[in-house]
């Protein structure tokens, strides 16, 4: 199964790209992950949207190829941050690669409500006439992860929290059959 990783942090020691890696790396023979590069994609801009820039392109294309999406956002202003904005903006525009695709929302913050705030508003984006994906349904699928400085290893980058990995090892595998059922 083929899955695309887009973090919503640039951040070079960002808990929310260590949770990417963490998911790549727990879970390879489940799902073959590719960490979406949104660091290259310009600012939005509707007279390109006909012929965006490669980086565009590239990063479009992967959505597109993909059998779902893992968004793995922090939590900015009680929101997401602008780069995933930014990110969603372009794949909502032409040919819409979000369009019927799975997807599973993710976050990790410093604070003790994890993202909750943050996803709240992702999944009012990702039900945009542009975006319509399909969002795994919340109701005990929220992966929430607060505190983050105690369930992450300061050398690895790991997650390492095991109640929390073992809460997302059921995660993970509700959202391989929501792929799956899709």
């Amino acid at each position: 199964m083929k899955i695309v990783a887009i973090v919503g942090s640039l951040r070079k020691e960002s808990y929310n790209m260590h949770l990417a890696k963490t998911i790549q790396d727990r879970y390879e023979d489940k799902m073959e992950i590719e960490i979406a590069d949104i660091r290259s994609l310009p600012y939005f801009d509707q007279d390109e949207e006909n012929n965006p820039p490669q980086s565009v392109k590239e990063f479009k294309e992967a959505i597109a190829s993909a059998d779902g999406v893992l968004i793995i956002t922090p939590e900015f202003n009680w929101s997401i941050p602008g780069v995933l904005k930014n990110a969603l903006d372009w794949a909502s525009r032409v040919d819409k690669v979000f369009i019927g695709k799975p997807v599973m929302a993710l976050g990790v913050t410093m604070g003790k409500l994890g993202t909750v705030r943050a996803q709240m508003h992702l999944r009012e984006i990702l039900a945009a006439p542009g975006i319509q994906a399909k969002i795994l349904p919340p109701g005990g699928n929220e992966i929430l992860i607060g505190q983050a400085s105690q369930k992450f290893d300061d050398q690895t980058g790991q997650l390492v929290d095991e109640g929390t990995l073992s809460f997302l090892d059921s995660k993970v595998d509700t959202f391989i059959d929501f792929v799956k059922s899709i």
